[in-house]
């Protein structure tokens, strides 16, 4: 019983995440998006909110532009290359703490 429990464990351990985010990394790391989605990530009418974006949303939106397979801002394709991974991990722990509109 202990070795199914032990195996059990171990399993779940690898089903998280490999890089979780630091929300206190990402605010350090926001300064770039605040530019145009404000130092509270709520946006205006010509850029989307991202505050209070889940971090799988962020995360997908990000690796899509760094892919380019997201076009709607050639901004943000150039900004997304700038960032790795462990910053898109933080910031997107760091918009998530965000209250949304």
């Amino acid at each position: 019983m202990i070795k199914l429990s032990l195996l059990l464990c171990s399993c779940l351990m690898l089903a998280t995440p490999a890089f979780a985010g630091d929300a206190a990394a990402g605010k350090s790391k926001a300064e770039p998006c605040a530019d145009c989605h404000g130092d509270d990530g709520k946006g205006d009418k010509d850029t989307p909110c991202i505050a209070g974006m889940s971090e799988a949303d962020f995360t997908k939106a990000m690796k899509e532009y760094q892919a380019e397979t997201r076009t709607k801002s050639k901004k943000m394709i150039k900004s997304a290359k700038k960032v790795n991974d462990d910053d898109i991990a933080d910031l997107a722990a760091y918009f998530v703490t965000l209250p949304k509109k």
